[in-house]
């Protein structure tokens, strides 16, 4: 009897398909041209867009002034809404560091694991992701729950 016969090498209509879409999950995170696919465009793919088909577009017919004037526009607004949302998570940032020094002194409860922790922050870190020291461990300032006004007072 001949091996290859006994051997089934045919895959089910199941098998088929889970393997493609195993292998089209991989082919999306390969990187084409040094880019790796993604799901937005940003200014810059904007700007390529627009040098193409500037480029590329027919002398005798040339894109209209009005045409070029509304891409240029929607460009400027694009990287105007860019510019804003850059700044507002540096605001954002500076918010949480300012709030976590301005809690220095007070007592707080902190949600650590399952448990909670209380105690007065004696120090506190700023940037992106402040930290507060409470009874000699550092804390990320997002798990303080509750933050008091004086010794277990009223929570603020």
């Amino acid at each position: 009897m001949d091996i290859g016969s006994m051997l089934n090498t045919s895959m089910s209509s199941q098998e088929q398909t889970r393997t493609q879409l195993q292998v089209d999950a991989f082919n999306k995170t390969l990187a084409v041209n040094g880019r790796t696919a993604k799901t937005e465009l940003g200014k810059d793919d904007f700007l390529q867009l627009l040098i193409a088909q500037l480029s590329h577009q027919d002398p005798t017919a040339p894109m209209e002034d009005s045409q070029f004037i509304a891409q240029m526009a929607q460009f400027s607004s694009l990287e105007q809404m860019t510019n804003m949302s850059s700044g507002f998570s540096r605001i954002a940032s500076l918010l949480s560091g300012s709030e976590a020094s301005s809690a220095v002194g007070k007592t707080v409860d902190i949600e650590a694991g399952e448990t909670v922790v209380s105690g007065t922050i004696l120090a506190a870190t700023r940037g992106d992701f402040p930290q507060v020291q409470v009874n000699g461990e550092w804390y990320d300032w997002s798990s303080v729950k509750t933050v008091y006004a004086h010794n277990g007072g009223t929570s603020l």
